[in-house]
């Protein structure tokens, strides 16, 4: 199109008009049914306020221009383009998600407003964010609203997110179409797609880049041509998806041969799925009649816990969060989670402990409360899609509960009761099921997403309640075709030997077909009768829960080693199970505790256990190369693992530097060596900083200065940073296409200027094969390789 490296280019709607015009032109005349308004970066981080309406309304207007030129109006449409922020979401980053949804808000209205025909939301690489742009584009408008992902070689997200945790939450916030775009050449994103097919119930969108780049005499290609990409794209259209299309590097020519292609094809409607998920940020949990019955950890609830109870009271989120974190380690699948007390003001402290939780924790949540604004709040906020429990049959819930559970994509516990109490028979009891089954439909609400909660009595007061409610769950599966869910120890109030009793219900309702356990999973008899319950009936394939849980030949915790704790757990997982199994010691060195708080990403808990630390008379510059240390490299081993994802690594940074600071003030002018200095910069042209930002976290986490030289940085700036302070390291970002030169220019300044300085690159349109090409030393696919060369450089790994 002739638009020079560096530009910005949502500029060219008001400075090159024609030019944006004709890359439109081009692209529907080879075929193309959908055009996006070059809008992609236009947002209040990149513009001032009148600037975005400017360049937002030129935007669309001059597709529709375009169109209007090249084909018939009905014949094309033209989609408001809206990317990412290019900032990260709190916890991990400093934008809020209310700020976050107001911005993208503020470009779906400027977009409706000139005439887009449909919103689409691409190049998502976080979960939460995409959901913030999806609530926007809901609550703005009534255009049809689309979300295309991008995912990397592994199938996830940067944020750790894949196809099965992600498209259940875009499905449930109203996504009238899902999808996977960039990153990706076709033939990489095959697989992905294939997963993608088998969760979403509404249409697919796949668009590719033409292969991964390179370049070629100076300049970025994309080497999979016009007729190659075609052919893959045939297959990928049949798997089926419904709406195909390219991404970087696919010219018209492109377009046209896939239109070619694809036409003679078949058109397969996308089939409904009845596939039951919930999901955090980066975990889900599928719930169906042959997997296992999963456990709903019962600890977050101050029901008959007065420790909780003084902990909701006083604010105590370290207590709180360690009890989330414990039963996680303990095996819960989703966490439980109430906060009602008298006097405390439930709606706000649920939102907070929510947004706590989401911090340092993986496992899908249970929205659990009767408070509608309690409920709404969580839901907005909750990053994946919830549990929420719950809904009964009374008029007063069902029209509270409802409308918020279909506005924020909930799946919902059903309660067997109404304005009548709750019935002693199992058929007044399913007729209530029905009655909440039918209400939900009306609201669009599938019966699959209803989770039927048949009541567990308690049996010492009326011995037939255990067969009532077990019949419950077995006709609810079979007649109603719902999943179920007990609180499981409600059963045995009243009588002595309570684990023995709930033990064996649990394992009669997982005969029966329970799919969720309300139970404490630190109660060792309860946890081994569901596991094995899962296993007997074939419900854990392979016996994988069950060797997970008991492998090296352990045997479980007795029943009431942790139910009545009041200590927090600590050490990691592996060693709690340990100290479970007898083969540990029960209570770990302080030094395990620090330890093991930086890992988990408990920042308050690592800055008290520091000061605890120092009163004791540990020496700073031992805590931070004997346990600080040793732990982010234990994360930065797991994160390169794929046992960890982004959130939990940058939690862990923030974790390490809490306990930096405490140390930092400690030694009160004593010399901490650095490692050594290193600059970081996005290159000219480029206003995408996020990978450049988690990297500076991650590099200052392990004890490098960085010299954080911002975005859009001039080559000769960045030279004259690097010879004047003697850096050693130089680290470039660049996310675009377009400003990939302009790194090559800098990397070339930077050989002339110092040449003994090493140079390490990153950025979504780089590969390792493309960093080498262009002169770098390292590519850095992420902020742990980043560190890893870092400390290659500096010498580090010898020490």
């Amino acid at each position: 199109s002739g638009m020079k490296p560096g530009t910005i280019p949502e500029t060219l709607n008001i400075t090159a008009p024609e030019m944006v015009a004709a890359v439109h032109r081009a692209y529907i005349r080879a075929g193309s049914r959908a055009i996006y308004a070059n809008t992609f970066g236009a947002n209040r981080f990149h513009y001032d306020t009148e600037e975005l309406s400017e360049v937002i309304r030129a935007g669309v207007l001059l597709a529709k221009k375009a169109r209007k030129e090249a084909c018939r109006e009905a014949d094309a449409y033209i989609a408001l383009d809206i990317g990412p922020t290019g900032k990260l979401l709190a916890p991990m980053g400093d934008l809020s998600f209310e700020d976050a949804v107001e911005a993208f808000a503020e470009v779906v209205r400027c977009g409706a407003a000139a005439g887009a025909d449909l919103v689409l939301i691409e190049t998502m690489s976080d979960a939460y964010e995409a959901k913030a742009a999806l609530l926007a584009a809901k609550e703005n408008c009534t255009l049809p609203v689309m979300v295309t992902c991008t995912f990397d070689r592994t199938g996830k997200l940067l944020t750790g997110g894949t196809v099965e945790s992600l498209i259940p939450m875009l499905e449930g916030l109203g996504a009238d179409a899902v999808g996977i775009n960039c990153s990706l050449g076709p033939e990489e994103m095959l697989p992905l797609v294939r997963k993608l097919a088998a969760v979403a119930s509404v249409p697919v969108i796949v668009n590719p880049n033409a292969g991964l780049p390179v370049t070629e005499n100076g300049k970025t290609v994309y080497p999979v041509g016009p007729e190659q990409f075609a052919s893959v794209m045939k297959e990928i259209a049949l798997v089926p998806v419904q709406a195909v299309g390219g991404c970087c590097g696919t010219t018209p020519e492109h377009i046209r041969q896939l239109r070619e292609t694809v036409s003679a094809l078949p058109f397969q409607a996308q089939t409904k799925k009845d596939r039951l998920i919930v999901s955090s940020g980066a975990a889900f949990v599928e719930l169906s009649e042959k997997s296992p019955c999963a456990i709903v950890g019962e600890r977050l609830n101050p029901t008959g816990k007065k420790r909780f109870q003084r902990a909701l009271k006083e604010k105590d989120f370290n207590y709180i969060l360690t009890q989330a974190i414990e039963q996680e380690d303990a095996g819960a699948d989703i966490l439980d989670v109430n906060v009602g007390l008298p006097g405390i003001d439930e709606a706000a402290l649920m939102e907070e402990i929510v947004k706590a939780l989401q911090a340092v924790t993986m496992l899908p949540l249970q929205i659990d409360s009767s408070d509608p604004e309690a409920i709404g709040r969580a839901l907005r906020i909750y990053n994946g899609r919830p549990l929420l429990n719950s809904v009964n049959g009374k008029e007063e819930s069902l029209s509270a509960i409802l409308p918020l559970a279909k506005k924020y994509g909930a799946a919902v516990v059903a309660l067997c009761l109404d304005e009548q109490g709750i019935p002693k028979s199992a058929e007044a009891r399913l007729s209530i099921a029905k009655k909440i089954i039918d209400r939900a439909e009306t609201y669009v609400i599938d019966r699959k997403d209803i989770i039927i909660d048949g009541l567990t009595m308690t049996v010492s007061a009326e011995q037939d309640s255990a067969v009532t409610t077990l019949e419950v769950v077995r006709r609810a599966a079979e007649e109603l075709h719902c999943r179920t869910i007990l609180g499981v120890s409600n059963i045995s109030f009243g009588l002595p030997a309570r684990p023995v009793v709930n033990a064996s219900f649990l394992s009669m309702a997982v005969q029966n077909g329970l799919a969720l356990a309300i139970m404490n999973p630190n109660d060792g008899q309860m946890l081994g009768s569901l596991r094995a319950a899962n296993v007997l009936t074939g419900r854990d394939r392979q016996c994988l829960k069950y060797i997970e849980t008991y492998e090296a030949g352990r045997l479980e915790m007795p029943a009431s080693a942790a139910v009545h704790s009041e200590k927090p757990a600590s050490g990691t997982p592996a060693e709690r199970r340990e100290a479970a199994s007898g083969n540990a010691p029960a209570d770990p060195s302080q030094e395990d505790r620090l330890k093991t708080f930086v890992k988990r990403g408990l920042s308050d808990s690592a800055e008290a256990e520091t000061r605890v630390l120092l009163r004791q008379g540990e020496e700073p510059l031992r805590i931070i190369e004997m346990q600080l240390v040793p732990a982010l490299n234990d994360v930065g081993a797991a994160y390169e693992a794929g046992r960890m994802y982004l959130p939990q690594l940058l939690m862990s940074a923030d974790a390490a530097k809490a306990s930096f600071a405490v140390l930092k003030a400690a030694l009160s002018g004593q010399v901490q060596r650095q490692k050594g200095t290193v600059i970081l910069a996005t290159v000219k042209g480029d206003i995408h900083d996020i990978g450049k930002n988690i990297v500076r976290v991650m590099l200052e986490n392990y004890g490098y200065e960085v010299v954080d030289l911002g975005k859009d940085v001039e080559p000769e700036r960045i030279a004259e940073e690097a010879e004047r302070g003697k850096i050693r390291l130089v680290g470039l970002s660049a996310l675009m296409t377009t400003t990939v030169p302009a790194m090559e220019e800098t990397i070339r300044l930077l050989r002339k200027r110092v040449p003994d300085t090493k140079i390490m690159v990153g950025g979504a349109v780089l590969t390792e094969e493309y960093a080498k090409r262009i002169g770098a030393d390292s590519y850095g696919k992420d902020a742990m390789a980043a560190v890893r060369y870092a400390d290659r450089v500096f010498g580090e790994e010898k020490r």
